[in-house]
């Protein structure tokens, strides 16, 4: 497949324009409706399933159907991130309206780890074809340990990561509206806001260590690796305020996802020296899956109503009062001008004199 330097600049344009549009769109702090949400997700399914059509239309079925595995593989894998989102925000008990600012920012560093990772383990199958094997084992293994652990879920307050950021950076204890960093008696603190953001990038990237060798298990394109990923991501946040009040419904969809691995690795595992499965037939699977597990999810759950996770009983965080909010100081705070006048010359105002 060969593309043009120019398309991988037109893809990102548009990826940076989309991202724009979403920003002006959002650019007020308001909670997210149902209404909203399953408006935008259907926009970005859309754009995705759009783009396909677009690879199909040029460069035919084969690379089309390469793109739309990965697609599917992403999005359903977007899934369980969502959920644990959901876990994150409930235990940090982040105002409503304050989420899609940080889940903005999150899915923004999101594409560009994604693409790190997308050139590095480009170049690795390239320049190391013994990798395939890494890849294949690590997939079936962590489908392995995903069903094992199907019923364990996330503890925010237990997180390593969250115990280093105490450690190393001053942690307030209220929300601050839309701040990330504030500065109070003179001590710049980060507040919740930003530890809850630096959570959701490192679980992205726990995500994308086994999403991006999921994709390229049906796919060794980078440039369908990418726009893939990058069309499933920008949808997580809409996916998000759609999908967080039904995590309880969804009981089997690990399961699902676990065998979607098991089942990518194995197909990259044979695909090295024994047999390539067709990409009609890994599609084919890989949906039927997916839609085994969602719909064995909803007949097991059903009549249960929407209703978002437990909170803490006591949030271990709370809201700045609008006091509080108004006696911040400046977070970059001006040096004091260093007066360069001659040493020892007269620096008293002097009164004006009187007019001749």
């Amino acid at each position: 497949m060969s593309v043009p330097l120019w398309a991988w600049f037109a893809v990102l344009g548009v990826v940076l324009a989309i991202l724009a549009v979403d920003l002006f769109a959002h650019r007020r702090a308001h909670v997210i409706g149902l209404r909203e949400a399953a408006a935008w997700s259907t926009v970005w399914v859309l754009l995705g399933v759009g783009f396909g059509a677009l690879i199909w239309w040029i460069h035919g079925a084969e690379f089309g159907q390469q793109y739309f595995a990965g697609y599917v593989i992403e999005k359903s894998l977007a899934v369980d991130n969502v959920f644990v989102w959901a876990i994150i925000f409930s235990w940090f008990a982040v105002p409503a309206e304050l989420q899609h600012r940080v889940l903005f920012l999150g899915v923004l560093g999101a594409l560009v780890l994604r693409g790190i990772f997308i050139a590095a383990g480009a170049v690795l199958i390239a320049n190391f074809s013994w990798v395939l094997y890494v890849f294949a084992a690590f997939l079936v293994w962590t489908g392995y340990r995903m069903i094992r652990r199907r019923d364990s879920h996330l503890d925010p307050g237990s997180s390593r990561v969250l115990r280093l950021f105490r450690r190393w950076i001053p942690l307030s204890d209220a929300y601050h509206g839309r701040r990330f960093l504030v500065r109070r008696d003179g001590t710049l603190l980060a507040t919740p806001l930003l530890a809850v953001l630096v959570l959701i990038e490192v679980t992205d990237v726990v995500f994308a260590v086994d999403s991006i060798p999921a994709i390229f298990a049906v796919t060794e394109e980078p440039f369908l690796v990418f726009t893939a990923n990058a069309f499933a991501i920008l949808g997580l946040r809409a996916m998000y305020f759609l999908l967080a009040d039904l995590v309880h419904r969804f009981v089997y969809l690990k399961v699902g996802l676990a065998a979607v691995l098991i089942w990518v690795g194995i197909k990259m595992l044979l695909k090295v020296d024994l047999y390539y499965i067709p990409t009609t037939v890994s599609l084919a699977v890989i949906a039927t899956i997916l839609g085994v597990s969602i719909v064995a999810s909803l007949r097991a759950t059903r009549g249960q109503e929407r209703r978002p996770l437990a909170a803490p009983t006591t949030p271990p965080f709370r809201t700045a009062t609008p006091e509080e909010i108004a006696a911040l100081e400046p977070v970059l705070t001006r040096r004091h001008r260093v007066d360069r006048r001659t040493p020892g010359t007269n620096t008293e105002p002097t009164e004006p004199r009187p007019p001749a």
